[in-house]
Formats: structure tokens, C-alpha cells, sequence
């Protein structure tokens, strides 16, 4: 059998003009200055992924700027949802403080309607919109129709348009009629860690994180014939990682099967079980360069930003075939989602995966790929702001409301 594998490498990115001046080499936009960085409003913008975007050499002139996240009521700090940013109300009575609105997560907090109302506001106050598909099929919502109903709006209502695989694109363009521009996912592990020499560890090393039963994690399909798959590996070891809550009844997600299928793992000398607190960043970092191999036991998804970490550290992805995410790269995939996956098909992966590391990536590879992403952001930027200043003032926003539901699961996760 010949296991399925890709080894993506970091573009496309094109062309574009150096992060500060206009990519094309004429003037930003009428009263926008071409010395004056672009203000952007991203919603949100203390997001890894985000803050990535930015150009990373600290001589370079930076093309946007990043404003904070507004600040919401009653809510702890750093917290950045449900964003202020949505709100039509907000956007009015801020406009004059920003120049590009760019989404890319949080818009679940809102109803269809409070999206219509919040688009005719950035309209009436001139103000362009960029979004970022990242998600297709929502990690955090079981029922995608309500989210579905929120992008059939959004997507042809951007200025501009972007998702990160040519997969997703496709997707975008053959639902709703407009084809995003391709962005890759920027590095998510600091550089200093990215491609640095791997901690060296006996035996081979697989890890299963559960984290806190994300609604699109389905592991009880996967954990058995994981189990034996590594079991079938010289010096194989299974390491699964919970969170406290996972063991706790009352706790939204708690789900019997899981606990029992952890209680049942303590007992198998293949496998160990760590139940212990969401990791800090440095914390999971370590974690993902003491493994060979991750398992994400996806049930659905469109790109993973945990992917992307483990590319950084050198680290194999093993998943089902769900959305796009092996055109991001260093993922090994077992087969269909809604089907179990056999021993013999886990065993073929986890031996290639043994018999050498994915594609490397150094950390010199990610710094001048954020160098192109700055650049090719600062040029969408720029281009919306001058497609804005030479249209009709008086357009209106051609949109729709529809019916839709509120449906939301906790706040937005980072990874």
C-alpha cells in the first residue's frame, strides 16, 4: 500500500512591492497618503495568526498597521470577543479612526441581520472590507447552516477576498461565486523554535491531544485502532493528553464514551494518559517537538493552524481526509472522516512517518515568507482603499437579510 502524503512547500505568494509604499507604484488611495502606514481593523487582532501577518524585520517599514481590539464590556482583558468591530454602531461612530476593516474569525457572535446591518454601515462610512475564509465548516458549531448563511453574505460583500489553500478556494468560488486570492498560513511557533534541532527522545512517539473535546473532535472512532497501530511499532508509545474537565460530568462537552476509553488507556502499558491543564504556548510547543507524530481526530475542518505548528517543529500530522488540510503540508491522512480507520491502514502511516521527518522547514523559510504575506497584505489594503476612492459614494450594500440561527459554542480558540 502506498500511503497517501504531501509535502507542500510555502507558496505561492506573488510578487508584490516592498511593505510601506504602494506594491504597484502609484499612490495609495485619494487622502490616504502613501506615507502613512494603513490602519487596519482585524477582527480580531491579538490572534497569532494575525499578528504573523506583519512584516517580522524590525528595520522594515510596516505597510499596515494593526489597531487593537476594542475593548469588550464586561469581559476580562484579552478577551476580544464577542468584537465590538461587528456592530454597525461601533463602525460609525469609528470610522474616522481606520481605514480597512479585515475579518477573520469571531463573526459566529452575530445573526445574519446584525451582519447585513453591520455591511451597509461600513458602506455608509466608505470603509472597505477584506475577509479571510479560514473556515469553511466552523470547528466550534455542530449545525454549520447558520454559519453558512453568515459567509453567503460576507463573501460577495468583500472588497476583497482571500483563503489559504487553492482547495478552499475552489470551495468558495463554485458555492458563492468569487474566487478568494491564496495566502499560505503563516509559521504559529516563534522563529528562534522554528526548524531547531528536536529534543532527542527514545522510542517513537505518538500523541493524541483531546484538548477540551472541541464540537469537531470525534477521537472514540480512533482510539482503539490507534492503539493497536502503535502497538505494531518498535519502541511505539501512545500519549494522550486531556484537560481536567474532560472527567467531569457537568462539563459541557463531557462525553462517557471518552472518559471511558480514557480509563480504559491508563490500564494498557502501549499508551499513557496525561490529564493536566491547558498547556501555555511554550508549554505545547515543547510538547509538539517530543513527539513524532500528531493526531488530530478531526470529525471535520478546513485549515488547522496546528497543522502549521507542527510543520515549524518538524513534527508529522496524522488525520482523516477533512477539508484542506493536506495541501498545507506535513500531514499524513487515513482516510474518509465518517469511517473508522483501520490498524493496517494507522500502521502504514505511523512506519512512513518513522521512516523519515516531513519536509523541513527553517526558520530563515518562515521569516521570508512573513516578508511576502506583509507585502501582499499591504497591497490588498492599498487596492481596496483606492478601488473605494474611485467608486460611486452613494452605492448601497447589496445584501439581503435571511432568516438565521444564533447557533454558538464557547468563544473562538486560537489553534
Amino acid at each position: 500500500m502506498t500511503p497517501r502524503r504531501t509535502r507542500a512547500t510555502l507558496g505561492p505568494v506573488a510578487a508584490v512591492g516592498r511593505a510601506g509604499g504602494p506594491a504597484n507604484g502609484g499612490s495609495p488611495n485619494g487622502g490616504h497618503g502613501g506615507g502613512r502606514p494603513v490602519r487596519v481593523l482585524s477582527v480580531p487582532s491579538e490572534h497569532s495568526y494575525v499578528q504573523h501577518l506583519l512584516d517580522p524585520d524590525p528595520s522594515a517599514e510596516q505597510g499596515f498597521v494593526l489597531l487593537p481590539d476594542p475593548p469588550v464590556p464586561g469581559a476580562a482583558p484579552g478577551v476580544w470577543w464577542p468584537h465590538p468591530g461587528l456592530d454597525a454602531d461601533w463602525v460609525l461612530e469609528h470610522a474616522g479612526d481606520l481605514d480597512v476593516v479585515h475579518v477573520h474569525f469571531g463573526t459566529e457572535s452575530k445573526t445574519v441581520e446584525e451582519l447585513v446591518e453591520w455591511l451597509a454601515a461600513l458602506r455608509r462610512a466608505r470603509v472597505p472590507l477584506v475577509l479571510t475564509v479560514h473556515d469553511i465548516a466552523h470547528p466550534h458549531l455542530r449545525d454549520q447552516s447558520s454559519y453558512h448563511e453568515q459567509l453567503a453574505v460576507l463573501v460577495p460583500a468583500a472588497d476583497a477576498l482571500l483563503t489559504l489553500t487553492e482547495g478552499a478556494a475552489d470551495v468558495v468560488e463554485e458555492r458563492w461565486g468569487v474566487r478568494p486570492e491564496v495566502v499560505r498560513h503563516p509559521h504559529v511557533v516563534p522563529l528562534p523554535l522554528v526548524g531547531a534541532p528536536r529534543p532527542r527522545h527514545e522510542g517513537f512517539r505518538v500523541g493524541l491531544h483531546l484538548k477540551s473535546l472541541r464540537t469537531n473532535l470525534d477521537p472514540v472512532p480512533v482510539i482503539d485502532p490507534l492503539r493497536e497501530a502503535v502497538r505494531r511499532v518498535e519502541g511505539g508509545k501512545l500519549h494522550v493528553h486531556a484537560h481536567p474537565e474532560l472527567l467531569d460530568e457537568d462539563f459541557g462537552r463531557y462525553d462517557p464514551r471518552v472518559a471511558k476509553a480514557l480509563r480504559t488507556l491508563e490500564d494498557d502499558p502501549v499508551a499513557e494518559v496525561h490529564v493536566q491543564p491547558r498547556m501555555s504556548d511554550p508549554q505545547l510547543w515543547d510538547y509538539l517537538r517530543c513527539v513524532d507524530v500528531s493526531v488530530l481526530a478531526y470529525a471535520w475542518a478546513t485549515h488547522s493552524g496546528w497543522v502549521e505548528a507542527c510543520r515549524d517543529v518538524g513534527t508529522w500530522v496524522l488525520v482523516p481526509e477533512v477539508g484542506h488540510l493536506l495541501e498545507q503540508g506535513g500531514v499524513l491522512a487515513w482516510g474518509r472522516p465518517d469511517e473508522p480507520p483501520s490498524v493496517d491502514r494507522l500502521h502504514d502511516l505511523l512506519e512512513v512517518a518513522k521512516d523519515r521527518r516531513p519536509q523541513a522547514i527553517s526558520s530563515q523559510d518562515r521569516f521570508d515568507q512573513r516578508r511576502l504575506l506583509a507585502a501582499r497584505h499591504t497591497e490588498v489594503y492599498r487596492r481596496v482603499l483606492q478601488e473605494r476612492a474611485g467608486s460611486l459614494r452613494g452605492a448601497d450594500v447589496d445584501v439581503a437579510p435571511q432568516e438565521a440561527g444564533t447557533a454558538r459554542e464557547d468563544e473562538p480558540r486560537r489553534r
